[in-house]
Parts: structure tokens; C-alpha cells; sequence
């Protein structure tokens, strides 16, 4: 079974500090590292011990974390969690799909729908109506109970990696897309896409049976065969996440010091050491002007960075290695 990107980086630099790594054979991005000096620590793809259990929580719950970012006197996203018609009913809420579309109307489309609790982009849509509207929360409220509809802002996607007080990388998200060459049509281009993640070792990212794309398309009057003009981008979907075929352009070394003291901020006021945040504005170079904060993550995934080159991959080794030497140490105070 082929180790996965994220495990070899593990690998690696736990050599580097005379740890060793112990796979499960069956699932090989589930481990157990024990170092020198006796210490162990399990980790699961990117997610460590070094957050606490309930912080990481209130990280994946986008309404409780957002609540609380917006009492810190951060700009978070304007939106409203809305439940299944069996959730509505256990708590006592008349917060279902209905009061979901009257809300999205009173905010005006389009606006964003989204699960509550489901990471790496799943299901985050993009609504012009009433009929897409149904059909995403629909389509949410299949996989989870609840999902929050909210204002769409536009500006640039931008996530910044925090450990501690240090930002260990920026970089802005590109949505998934092709780009025409006058000969293909959509599908092809996909295909030849899909290949090109798979030579990167970024797998198989592209979900051709995904609704969203279809609904994309068809909005822009497109389907499966047509010709794409050479030169011409389509957007294939709305959220910019790497795990759904976004791309990345890094702005590591040129993020504004403003940018770097925001995110650093968030990341301590959530009670995290590790953090992704996710952050819409302009220019992330320049002085903080606007900004508003569509999420804080307590496991950033950094396979699909670490994909994209090899001062990524560097990073992405550097980060780890920190989070290693940091969980070898911290033990160690505790147990004596």
C-alpha cells in the first residue's frame, strides 16, 4: 500500500529528531510516534494532540465557532444555522429548511449554504434561487443535521497556517477550473485535470458526479460537451478548498504583518496552538482594510500545499517538525 504524502513528511521528520513512526499497515495515515525520550503521540493524517479535544470541536461546529469569534470582536460571515425537521422538533426549534429560504431571501441571493459540521468544502454551494437553494440543503441534510445559510461576500479566499505565535504559511485559494484550449470539451478538460492532481500526488480530487459542477455549468449555459474557447476559465465550483481541486498561490513570504497579528490572534482566542483560518479580503499583502473571517480549522490539512512544490513541501516539513518537537517536550514537562 502506497504511504500518502502527509505520512512520508511525518516519517521524515520524526527521523530527523530520532522519533519513530509505527503505521497501522491497513491505514497507513493513522500512526504512533514515540520519541527519545519515551513520550508517545497517535496522529491521524494532519490532526495531532497538540489542540485540546474541545477546542478542535468548537472549531468544526462553523455556528458555535463563528458565535464565539464575533464575541472576540472578529468580522465573521452574517448567517444563521437551520436544522433538520427532526432536530427541530427534539430541541424545540422552528429553525427548519423553510425559515432557511425565507432567511437566504431576506439577506437576497446569492448567498452560501453550507453543512455545520462537515470539513474539506463538501456540500458548500453557491445559491441563485429558490430551487438551488432547496436543492443544497436538500442535499446537506441527507449527510448531517444541520446547515447554515449566509451571506456571500466576495474578495479573495485566503488561509493562513498558525502555530503558536508564528504564521508557517499563506496562501490564496483558486476554485476548481479549467481552462479552455478550443479542441476539448468539459469533460476532457476534467479528465486531463484529474490526471494532472494524480501526477502531483494530490489522487483522484475531482468528484465528475458532483452537483454542484452540473449546476455551474448549466448557469453558464454549458454541459459535459461543450467547447471551451481557448484561454477561456470556468469555474467549475464556488468553494475554494484544495480538497475539492483548488489551486494554491502562496503569499508565505509576502503576507502583510496586519494579516499575520490577526491570524495569530484568533488562533490563541480559540484556545488553539494549530490552526488554519480562513480569511476573505482584497489583498492579504496589503494593510488590513476589510476583512471578514469565514472559518478557523483545528486540523488544516496541508497535503494538497505540500503538493504543490517543493518550498510547499519544505514548509509543510518545517511545520511538523515543530509540532513533533513541540508535543515531545510538552509531555515530557507533564509527566514530571
Amino acid at each position: 500500500m502506497e504511504t500518502p504524502l502527509i505520512t512520508s513528511i511525518i516519517q521524515k521528520v520524526a527521523e530527523e529528531i530520532g522519533a519513530v513512526v509505527l503505521l497501522d499497515p491497513e491505514c497507513t495515515f493513522m500512526g504512533l510516534i514515540t520519541f527519545k525520550n519515551g513520550n508517545k503521540t497517535f496522529f491521524r493524517t494532519s490532526r495531532f494532540s497538540i489542540n485540546s479535544s474541545g477546542s478542535v470541536a468548537i472549531a468544526k461546529d462553523k455556528g458555535v465557532s463563528s458565535f464565539f469569534m464575533n464575541k472576540f470582536g472578529y468580522k465573521v460571515t452574517e448567517g444563521k444555522t437551520f436544522f433538520s425537521e427532526e432536530l427541530c422538533e427534539e430541541i424545540g426549534n422552528s429553525r427548519n429548511i423553510d425559515a432557511g429560504f425565507y432567511y437566504a431571501k431576506d439577506l437576497g441571493f446569492p448567498v452560501i449554504v453550507k453543512p455545520i459540521n462537515l470539513s474539506q468544502g463538501v456540500f458548500v454551494t453557491k445559491v441563485h434561487n429558490k430551487q438551488e437553494y432547496y436543492q443544497a440543503a436538500k442535499k446537506i441534510l441527507q449527510k448531517t443535521s444541520g446547515f447554515i445559510v449566509e451571506r456571500f461576500y466576495s474578495g479573495n479566499d485566503y488561509r493562513i497556517v498558525v502555530l503558536d505565535d508564528e504564521v508557517v504559511s499563506a496562501y490564496q485559494r483558486i476554485p476548481l477550473l479549467i481552462m479552455g484550449d478550443g479542441q476539448s470539451n468539459v469533460l476532457q478538460l476534467m479528465q486531463q485535470k484529474q490526471e494532472t492532481f494524480i501526477k502531483n500526488g494530490r489522487k483522484e480530487i475531482i468528484d465528475f458526479e458532483d452537483y454542484r459542477i452540473k449546476k455551474n455549468l448549466r448557469r453558464r449555459k454549458l454541459n459535459f460537451n461543450s467547447i471551451i474557447p481557448k484561454n477561456n476559465i470556468v469555474y467549475l465550483l464556488d468553494n475554494a478548498n484544495l480538497s475539492t481541486g483548488g489551486e494554491a498561490i502562496d503569499f508565505t513570504e509576502n503576507i502583510h504583518p496586519d494579516f499575520q497579528k490577526l491570524a495569530v490572534s484568533i488562533t490563541k482566542d480559540m484556545e488553539l496552538r494549530l490552526a488554519g483560518v480562513d480569511i476573505l479580503t482584497s489583498d492579504i499583502t496589503s494593510p488590513i482594510v476589510d476583512y471578514t473571517i469565514i472559518e478557523v480549522n483545528g486540523a488544516p490539512s496541508l497535503t494538497h500545499y505540500a503538493s504543490f512544490g517543493e518550498v510547499q513541501t519544505k514548509r509543510v516539513e518545517n511545520l511538523y517538525l515543530k509540532v513533533l518537537k513541540a508535543l515531545e517536550n510538552e509531555n515530557h514537562r507533564e509527566k514530571h
